[in-house]
């Protein structure tokens, strides 16, 4: 768990939009080996409004037994306005946010090894925003759970919810800012396709989660033999 203490890595300051240089899988493994006896996780549930991202991350949160943070919780009142009048949000309106869920979830680390979060994180660079947290604390690692599925299907299901103040008019500007993540360039990023039914997305999202915290733990095991 983290200490309650910053980082001792200097301060830099950050001008938005930026790039943090992905993670290459050797240098994943790199970062796994570098501080084998102290490595948290941070699990972002990603994809765009209607995806199911609070379902997954409930289960993922309930069966580990992990704190969990929902996203939407911390938009301020100004962006569920507009969102709730059809309003996109803008990149301006997203880096409060994006820094806030950020530093929430490394404040969980403090009683925890892991944390779920829910966000939408919908480009590249608002994903990079997360990956910060790295920077800060070496020893976090943020891994993104992205949900994919189609544009009618989400409109399906963010018609059918009752009481959120995203509405199916907002899916098709969220489906037209999505940059889904490439392969070969967000190595942290593990995919579920969300479109079979609700209990074989959770599996599946569960097995991801379990296999790459059994590959931590076997890159440990090697470093303490």
């Amino acid at each position: 768990m983290l200490s309650a203490e910053r980082s001792s890595r200097p301060y830099t300051t950050l001008r938005y939009p930026f790039r943090v240089a992905t993670p290459s899988p050797r240098a994943n493994s790199r970062n796994m080996e570098s501080e084998p006896d102290h490595v948290e996780h941070i699990w972002i549930v990603t994809g765009p409004a209607g995806c199911g991202k609070t379902t997954v991350a409930q289960h993922l949160a309930g069966t580990l037994g992990l704190p969990y943070i929902e996203g939407d919780d911390f938009h301020p009142v100004s962006n569920k306005q507009k969102m709730a009048s059809g309003q996109p949000l803008t990149d301006a309106d997203r880096w409060d946010w994006l820094i806030t869920l950020r530093e929430e979830a490394i404040k969980q680390l403090q009683t925890s090894n892991s944390v779920i979060v829910t966000c939408s994180a919908l480009k590249h660079k608002y994903r990079d925003v997360i990956r910060v947290a790295n920077y800060e604390h070496p020893s976090v690692q943020v891994h993104f759970i992205y949900l994919k599925v189609d544009e009618v299907t989400l409109q399906q299901r963010v018609k059918e919810r009752v009481g959120h103040y995203m509405k199916e008019g907002m899916v098709h500007s969220q489906m037209v800012a999505l940059e889904e993540p490439e392969e070969d360039q967000e190595w942290d990023v593990l995919r579920v396709d969300v479109r079979n039914d609700k209990e074989e997305v959770q599996r599946n999202a569960l097995a991801l989660v379990r296999q790459k915290l059994k590959e931590y733990e076997q890159v440990n095991g090697a470093a303490t033999d």
